[in-house]
């Protein structure tokens, strides 16, 4: 029995190692992830990039920024700031790292140092710094000179930056970006959703961001918000309508990758039955927006607004009406109904562009450096009133149903005219106030605007069980996976910036 079962067992040892070393000629071939490439092709990866860092919306802010709330605790955290449900501040943090900021990397690692491709390195770079841009704003010091390091250099658990240095990098990768394009170099051409490639439309992207971060600083460091938003300023901004910084190409059927994020959203967590009464999750238009458009005799409020009536979208100024914040509880049917939602002619289009910056959001933006005494070339009155237009004009960007005439935007300047004889504090609050109108849908840059300014006026919710205590909170939560997984760089983060709350102030969010 011995004898023959030690001759078998090295036999079969023996057939096992020729089997390994012939299995070892497949090794890396059987261990590669088929649905990976180890060389990306930076042009499709860019066009991932651009939807991903797009598609990071914080629909919860529309409510913050009272634009919408609902009835539900769960649903209507936004509006409501529940405890309970303050794990949702944790979702752009969570998806934005191992999505947009890993990819956009990979862009830049396959196109650093080829002098033939000096113009997608630089695309890459500004629309880093853009998705950087939202991150940081949201949750102040956040990974970034370490983020993305992971699969190049092992670094797993990356340190958290001061958002005074992100802010510092950020401003200057825009401007040597923006300076580095070359008009004879190659783009990416289709594979760019923004601007197909356009060079100089890149340039007036890039100095738009920069103004954005300038104005960010002014309460904790005028001097270099001056400088940079003079340098934006003479380096061109968006002030066009054909300039408008905005993802193209989605579409109405397909992958929901391929659609608009924002309206996806929204159609997705209440609006999608398109009847004004089974909406899942509760959701209105809070009647702090609705009244301020009617009161104000708006003519955007069509646009953005129907109430159902007999399963017909209408809308008829008359029978617009906001839902109260405080509600905890379904109204009947019969009068949930006569609340107003967004339109979905418009805004809820699934093929319509999602809008990053626009010149509506850079004109008001001028219209405050000119106040400070940054900007002499148009008077602030000129400026606001640009921004009053241009943000009425681009709602013809969501199709036909979206139009506003010009007739009807000069009727609405006539009513509202920049009080020039005001104080600089009088005058802020209409331009602050115009952008809150002017920018929407886009909360969370008004959330941005909000805590730097203090305008809109907004009366903070203080409803039951909210987490702030009745306040407006100041930024997001890190998510709980960064307290377990990278616990020395959070606590580092935390005994640096303060705790980890919503009432929390980062670096350039001062009373």
């Amino acid at each position: 029995m011995k004898k023959y079962f030690i001759p078998k067992l090295t036999l079969l040892l023996l057939t096992a190692c020729i089997s390994l070393q012939g299995c070892d000629k497949n090794f890396e071939a059987i261990n590669t992830n088929p649905n990976s490439s180890a060389n990306p092709t930076p042009a499709f990866v860019f066009t991932k990039a651009q939807l991903d860092g797009a598609g990071d919306v914080l629909v919860l802010l529309q409510g913050t920024m009272q634009y919408t709330t609902s009835y539900n605790d769960v649903a209507g955290f936004g509006a409501k700031y529940v405890l309970s449900q303050s794990s949702q501040s944790w979702a752009v943090f969570t998806n934005a790292y191992p999505k947009e900021i890993n990819e956009i990397t990979q862009v830049i690692n396959a196109v650093t140092g080829k002098a033939d491709q000096v113009n997608l390195l630089a695309a890459a770079r500004i629309w880093r710094a853009y998705c950087f841009s939202r991150i940081t704003d949201l949750y102040g010091d956040v990974p970034y000179s370490q983020a993305g390091k992971g699969y190049t250099d092992g670094i797993y658990m990356p340190v958290y930056d001061e958002q005074k240095n992100i802010y510092a990098d950020i401003l200057k990768e825009l401007s040597e970006a923006a300076a580095s394009f070359d008009a004879a170099k190659t783009t990416f051409g289709a594979a760019d959703l923004i601007y197909n490639g356009d060079v100089g439309k890149w340039k007036k992207f890039a100095y738009s961001l920069m103004l954005r971060c300038a104005m960010r600083m002014t309460k904790v460091d005028v001097a270099g918000a001056e400088t940079w938003a003079k340098r934006a300023i003479a380096g061109g901004v968006i002030t066009a309508d054909a300039d408008i910084a905005k993802v193209n190409g989605y579409v109405s059927a397909g992958q929901d990758i391929n659609k608009n994020p924002l309206a996806l959203a929204m159609l997705n967590s209440d609006y999608i039955g398109a009847n004004g009464t089974t909406n899942p999750e509760g959701g209105k238009y809070q009647d702090v927006f609705i009244d301020y458009l009617k009161s104000n005799k708006d003519p955007r409020l069509a646009a953005v607004s129907v109430v159902w009536l007999n399963k017909n979208a209408d809308t008829t100024v008359a029978i617009q009406k906001g839902m109260s914040s405080s509600l905890n509880a379904k109204p009947a049917d019969a009068v949930f109904v006569t609340y107003s939602e967004p339109n979905p002619n418009t805004i809820l289009q699934l093929n319509s562009p999602y809008l990053l910056i626009t010149n509506a959001e850079t004109n008001f933006l001028l219209a405050e450096a000119t106040l400070r005494g940054w900007y002499t070339a148009s008077g602030a009155s000129a400026l606001y009133e640009n921004g009053i237009s241009a943000s009425m004009r681009q709602w013809a960007l969501f199709g036909a149903s979206g139009a506003i005439s010009d007739n009807q935007i000069q009727t609405y300047l006539r009513y509202h005219r920049l009080n020039t004889t005001g104080s600089i504090n009088a005058q802020m609050e209409q331009i602050y106030t115009q952008f809150w109108v002017g920018v929407f849908p886009n909360s969370q840059e008004v959330f941005a605007s909000y805590r730097r300014t203090g305008y809109p006026a907004l009366t903070p919710n203080n409803y039951v069980g909210n987490a702030t205590g009745g306040k407006i909170f100041r930024r997001m939560l890190y998510p709980t996976t960064e307290q377990n997984l990278n616990t020395a760089n959070y606590n580092a983060a935390i005994s640096r910036q303060g705790p980890d709350d919503f009432l929390t102030r980062m670096w350039w969010d001062r009373p």
